[in-house]
């Protein structure tokens, strides 16, 4: 799949990813405040509101990166491909974590349990977007 030129340059990726989480961040810290707050019901649908913003945003952000820009960076220096490996893993833990609560919140609603993973899934994508801006460019 032909990659655009966002992907290949430096700044602009890093804006992608400083975008991305920026955003995440602040709606997991809308659901947990809604939580705290006792407001169930709107944590939950904003936590529906932001299981949809990984997937729209962050998630496809991975798959473009899969589809084509990690093939090229291989291509043009064949030493990086365990790095890109360990940047697939990286998205696939993500992908992981976020069907996980789903299927958690589906089965037993909104509950605090859900908090850590949505941090944790925020600490994942931070750290694998400085590992790859690092590693990459």
């Amino acid at each position: 799949m032909p990659v655009g030129p966002s992907l290949r340059q430096r700044h602009a990726h890093q804006a992608i990813h400083a975008g991305g989480l920026a955003g995440a961040r602040s709606k997991t810290e809308e659901v947990e405040s809604l939580y705290t707050n006792g407001n169930l019901e709107m944590a939950d649908q904003a936590m529906v509101e932001l299981l949809d913003y990984w997937e729209s945003r962050i998630l496809s952000h991975a798959d473009a990166e899969e589809d084509g820009f990690y093939q090229e960076v291989v291509e043009k220096n064949p030493t990086l491909q365990e790095t890109v490996l360990q940047l697939k893993r990286d998205h696939e833990l993500m992908r992981i974590v976020v069907k996980n609560i789903h299927q958690l919140r589906e089965s037993n609603g909104f509950s605090k349990i859900l908090l850590p993973k949505l941090y944790a899934l925020l600490e994942i994508n931070e750290v694998h977007s400085q590992e790859e801006e690092r590693l990459l460019f």
